[in-house]
Order: structure tokens, then sequence, then C-alpha cells
């Protein structure tokens, strides 16, 4: 009984906690966990193709490694608050 007592209160909690606007902004972290890494590595790409021409696109592959750390870095902070929301862990 106090198990399902425990359970109902992590509920309440994670509902007060999910709110529109607490939605919002993880859309716009993890948007920007992505498109900040994606946007470095192809300034960088550029840059590199541009003063260090080669038969490779330095752009192509750090724009596909910026975006594969981009998701990575999204996934972390989606799996983070996730886990807090489910455990009422707070740090």
């Amino acid at each position: 009984m106090r198990k399902v007592g425990e359970q109902e209160k992590r509920k309440l909690k994670a509902k007060q906690i999910v709110t529109i606007w607490s939605g919002l902004g993880m859309m716009g972290l993890v948007g920007w966990s992505v498109a900040v890494p994606t946007l470095l590595g192809t300034a960088l790409g550029i840059w590199l193709d541009r003063n260090y021409p080669g038969m490779h696109s330095w752009t192509l592959a750090l724009l596909i490694a910026g975006l594969a750390i981009g998701c990575l870095n999204a996934w972390h902070w989606v799996a983070k608050e996730n886990r807090e929301i489910h455990t009422g862990e707070r740090k």
C-alpha cells in the first residue's frame, strides 16, 4: 500500500513539473543541442575546405559528425529529464 502511495505522489509531482512551457523549453533545448554542433561542424568544414582543399569534403564529413554529436547530446538531455520526472530527482 505504501508503494502505491509513493508512486501516486511521483505521478502528481510529474504532472506539476510537466507543463506546456517546460515541454516547449525541452523542445528548444533539444533543437539547440542538435543545431549548434551541426553548425559548428559545418563552419569548420567550410573553413578547412577553403584553406586545405583535398579530394574529400570536410564540410560534409564534419556536418555529419556535428549532427551525430548533436543527436547524442539531445538524447542525453531527454533521457536525463525523463529520469528526473519518473524518479522525482531534481538536481
